[in-house]
């Protein structure tokens, strides 16, 4: 049985300014659950998002009130080996909060993962993959810092992957910012960019055009999430891939957006659709319409980072990658022994649950008051 359900807010200072269109991050809330059962069992589970409420409806603080006031109380005194029809009578009884329920689903499964001594990942089908390519992203702004950043990650054999936040300029100044670090950089890397909704249609398709010529890989997301069709018109009319990201918040939605032909690749992340089940749902979508996957972030910390890899350990193909690279940006971590990147790869962990060991006392000196 479950006897305690206890969410956390951990601050965490970012190792630079990280720059979104949205928002700027240099402090990182990472949400924490701490599931217990009575059988001695624990699991854990994060629910970050990013910006506050620039990003999305939920918030780091509504996050906590809302799990602690009125989803604990329906998990506590349950058996915590029935995932499912906790989830269930979870979403029966609570409306949206996916972040939330992401966090909750996670800390159970890591529970029950743990309690059968077997991966997370074997519960979501199976692991294919052991390691991950991974992404970094290059923020600052500053077309000399951002170059140097990238070298500076190829030299430590960490990322040969780079994307690059634009949309809080004009678009042709994102444009020249991003051809400049491409030309500098050479093919040896791979180049996409992130808009986060910032561009308009017709700005969309003049930057588009010279991001193509340019030779970028990918452009995440260009203009608003709710554009469906203006998304299928520029996949439809660029080689370049187009990716769905705030456009991809459900099975729903990529159910649509396949049907549309309004993406070549879907960016999949664990949060907003509520939780591992439903992304692995997006997943399989993805891949029956054979569209392309990304294994996508909001920025979480090592707990969600590794609850993300073992989903996307599952997947048959990872196309374009991942972009798990969360604990990599921020000054501190909460593991005992933090997660593996080497080779430009991140390592699935291996052991029992999600393969970690949260360091309760750095928590406890980094959590709110």
């Amino acid at each position: 049985m479950i006897s305690r359900v206890e969410t956390l807010l951990v601050d965490v200072p970012a190792i630079r300014p990280h720059r979104l269109s949205v928002a700027t991050v240099n402090v990182q809330t990472l949400v924490l659950v701490h599931l217990v059962c009575d059988d001695g069992v624990e699991g854990w589970g994060e629910a970050t998002t990013i910006g506050g409420l620039s990003y999305g409806e939920e918030s780091p603080e509504s996050i906590k009130v809302n799990i602690d006031r009125w989803m604990a109380p329906l998990l506590v005194g349950h058996d915590a080996s029935q995932v499912a029809r906790l989830m269930a009578r979870l979403n029966r009884a609570v409306r949206g909060n996916h972040f939330a329920k992401c966090a909750l689903e996670t800390a159970l499964m890591d529970a029950q993962a743990r309690r059968l001594n077997i991966p997370l990942s074997e519960l979501l089908g199976g692991r294919l993959h052991d390691e991950l390519s991974v992404a970094w992203t290059l923020a600052s702004g500053d077309t000399e810092k951002d170059i140097t950043e990238a070298q500076s990650m190829l030299a430590l054999r960490r990322h040969r992957i780079f994307k690059l936040k634009i949309g809080s300029r004009r678009p042709e100044e994102d444009v020249a910012h991003v051809l400049a670090v491409q030309r500098e950089l050479g093919d040896s890397v791979s180049i996409r960019v992130d808009v986060n909704q910032a561009w308009s249609e017709y700005e969309a398709e003049r930057s588009i055009a010279l991001l193509e010529a340019g030779g970028i890989e990918a452009v995440e997301q260009p203009i608003d999430a709710a554009n469906r069709a203006g998304l299928a018109r520029l996949a439809q009319r660029f080689t370049i891939a187009i990716m769905a990201d705030e456009a991809l918040k459900s099975p729903l939605d990529a159910l649509d957006l396949a049907r549309g032909a309004a993406a070549d690749v879907f960016s999949v992340k664990i949060s907003p659709p509520g939780g591992l089940t439903a992304a692995r749902r997006m997943a399989d979508i993805a891949v029956l319409s054979g569209i392309a996957l990304y294994g996508g972030t909001m920025l979480e910390g090592s707990v969600g980072t590794a609850a993300s890899a073992h989903l996307f350990s599952t997947f048959p193909k990872l196309s374009f990658g991942s972009e798990l690279f969360g604990p990599l940006l921020l000054t501190e971590d909460i593991l005992r022994e933090p997660l593996v990147y080497r080779d430009f790869m991140l390592q699935v962990p291996q052991g029992a649950g999600l393969g970690i060991a949260v360091d309760e006392e750095k928590v406890a000196a980094l959590c709110r008051r």
